[in-house]
């Protein structure tokens, strides 16, 4: 009996002792396939172009191809829902942002995920301040005008938005909320096709990440009326910033963050905050995100801590704005 719990007690100890080497192991070995990054919009938007400038200088640190995968729907909350059930063994990660990590708490009471409690946070990615845009034969010329604008005719304008919970949708409910007016919204499948119809001048006016709007506002094709940070942007000078046009209420910055779903192992979620770091770190990854007028985040907000942090407050901020719209 002795020698029987003696073998039994030696194998609990080896078995603890091979469970210990699981997660260094996994490290140490972890990619071994390509991973597939799931976009919520569609490509050409301002979380697909983060994306990719990011994760492409990931994939040469991880020694694997990183296939972004644009899935559309229902303010990326279609996207989110997939990568929230997906395996978590590091092989399918998002990028989510404001939107679908923050604001569809409260816009979707049926939400089939919860941004806290499905996803391990990885890594913030970049900062991405809000603008508010019109098509260029759009009639106020500066942001007082637009205000009295769009309050005389809140029937007949209409704002594109890429569906609802988007940075876009969200963004100028915030306005609207301020206005206190509720025009029109025209909903896509993306920002990017939203930016495409307000350059045809198919809508009237829009709130967008600075990533989807600097080319088109320096090449003329649509007109920005303001930023909505308390400073101007280096990419966009001659942009005053909302408090400067009249507007000071209104201060929106959105945000791109990774994250993997719930369970996924702590060594993999080193593996990936240490590449996308690595990759924020890069000069020529830096050069074409501040290009963009993206504002890259700084050491302490960097980590998975700060991310999930970043999340909780976030959505305790657009809770109480977005309540009242849904």
């Amino acid at each position: 009996m002795t020698s029987i719990r003696a073998l039994a007690g030696a194998c609990a100890a080896a078995f603890a002792s091979l469970c210990g080497l699981v997660a260094p192991a996994e490290a140490q070995t972890y990619p071994t396939r390509s991973i597939t990054m799931i976009v919520p919009f569609a490509a050409g938007g301002p979380t697909d172009v983060i994306s990719r400038i990011v994760t492409g200088h990931m994939a040469q640190t991880l020694g694997q191809s990183i296939i972004i995968e644009n899935v559309v729907g229902a303010g990326g909350t279609t996207a989110t829902t997939r990568a929230a059930r997906a395996a978590n063994d590091g092989y399918t990660l998002i990028t989510g942002h404001m939107g679908t990590h923050a604001a569809s708490v409260p816009l979707y009471p049926k939400l089939a995920y919860h941004p806290e409690k499905d996803f391990e946070p990885v890594a913030l990615l970049a900062g991405t301040p809000i603008l508010i845009l019109a098509r260029k034969d759009f009639p106020p010329k500066d942001l007082k005008e637009f205000v009295a604008y769009v309050k005389a005719n809140a029937e007949k304008v209409n704002a594109a938005h890429a569906g609802v919970g988007s940075v876009s949708h969200v963004s100028c409910e915030l306005l609207h909320s301020i206005l206190d007016v509720k025009p029109v919204g025209v909903p896509f499948n993306g920002t990017g096709p939203a930016m495409n119809a307000l350059v045809a001048g198919q809508v009237d006016y829009m709130c967008d990440q600075i990533v989807n709007a600097v080319p088109q506002i320096n090449a003329g094709t649509i007109k920005a009326y303001a930023i909505a940070t308390a400073e101007r942007n280096p990419s966009l000078p001659n942009v005053p910033t909302t408090a400067e046009a009249g507007l000071p209420a209104f201060q929106a910055q959105a945000w791109n963050a990774m994250f993997a779903p719930k369970g996924t192992s702590p060594a993999i979620i080193a593996s990936l905050n240490a590449a996308a770091i690595k990759a924020l770190d890069d000069e020529t990854v830096k050069k074409r995100l501040l290009e963009l007028g993206s504002v890259i985040p700084g050491p302490k907000d960097r980590t998975p801590e700060a991310l999930a942090t970043l999340v909780k407050n976030e959505i305790a901020k657009w809770t109480p704005v977005l309540k009242p719209a849904t």
